[in-house]
């Protein structure tokens, strides 16, 4: 199976090579344990004849081939904030990038992105249209610059179609490890076993929403307001209020910051809540299902199982 790793100039040096060890690992296991699995032959492709990492590292790169490879794997550029992100985008290189993936799109082959490599998928427009992910900070500049890509920032793996996308920088593992899973489940399994790497199917878990929040004034309001609200329940009136602006542009700001509805993430800072209450205080289930709003204990319970995947025992243990 022909696999392309596109590599631009300043790329994310451990997302590269993980995706690369990753599926050097997975050849190393099918030779050892006898496995019927096709050998992956990996390929660095470069639209430039001379590339390196961001940390100066000279990266051994072949010209592109006429024809399309089995899978296209477009690992992180290491710009890691907006206004880095938004001057690299503008490059030739990244057009380039952009021509070349076009041009390798068929029927057959699967394309995919890593990180911040997802805003190099989305520059070349083939995502238009389409559902993805990205790195969990770098959500509301994407959800801005490309209104016509349905984003779920809180997974770490999305498939749509032919595309794949993940999300934070580890997420390249996660990317690997599913592109492997897609020729051998059991193959993906003793990769995963011998890297360990764990299950981790949402970023949302990792991710900081204060840096988010933070990012805008009239949702770091909304933030505030939501935490003293608890008890007494949502109103997008009342919150429209206390924010100082119309229901509609409160909505419009928390979608594009936080990427749902408001009620969505009152809903959030309640589980968060719950959850903290039961890690810090000997408070139980009824008590903190009162203090944070929810008519009885069961609900909670309920929730959290349905959020989580566990009971209240093993939340208090994580």
């Amino acid at each position: 199976m022909k696999i392309s790793v596109l590599v631009l100039n300043h790329c994310f040096d451990t997302g590269l090579a993980t995706v690369v060890d990753a599926f050097s690992t997975a050849n190393e296991l099918t030779q050892m344990s006898g496995m019927k699995s096709p050998r992956f032959e990996v390929e660095m492709i470069g639209v430039r004849k001379s590339v390196k990492t961001a940390n100066g590292l000279s990266v051994p790169v072949v010209s592109p081939k006429k024809s399309a490879p089995d899978i296209v794997v477009m690992p992180a550029i290491g710009y890691k904030m907006p206004d880095q992100l938004e001057k690299a985008l503008a490059l030739q290189e990244i057009k380039d990038a952009g021509k070349l993936l076009r041009k390798w799109r068929n029927g057959k082959n699967t394309m995919a992105a890593g990180c911040i490599g997802t805003f190099v998928l989305a520059e070349s427009g083939l995502l238009d249209g389409e559902q993805a992910t990205t790195t969990w900070w770098l959500a509301p500049f994407f959800r801005n610059r490309y209104p016509n890509i349905s984003l779920d920032a809180s997974k770490m793996i999305v498939r749509s179609g032919k595309f794949i996308t993940s999300g934070a920088a580890l997420s390249h593992v996660d990317l690997a490890l599913y592109l492997i899973r897609q020729v051998s489940p059991s193959l993906a399994d003793l990769v995963a076993r011998y890297l360990i790497v764990d299950k981790r199917p949402l970023q949302s878990t990792y991710a900081l929403s204060d840096h988010l929040i933070h990012s805008d004034p009239l949702v770091n309001k909304f933030e505030q307001w939501s935490r003293k609200e608890l008890k007494n329940g949502f109103s997008l009136d009342g919150a429209a209020v206390a924010v100082g602006a119309s229901k509609r542009t409160l909505a419009r700001k928390v979608h594009a910051v936080l990427g749902k509805t408001p009620l969505s993430y009152f809903q959030d800072i309640r589980i968060e809540q719950s959850v903290h209450l039961l890690k810090t205080t000997p408070k139980n289930v009824e008590e903190i299902a009162e203090e944070v709003g929810y008519a009885d204990g069961a609900t909670l319970r309920t929730l959290l199982r349905k959020r989580f995947g566990q009971g209240i025992k093993s939340i208090k243990g994580m």
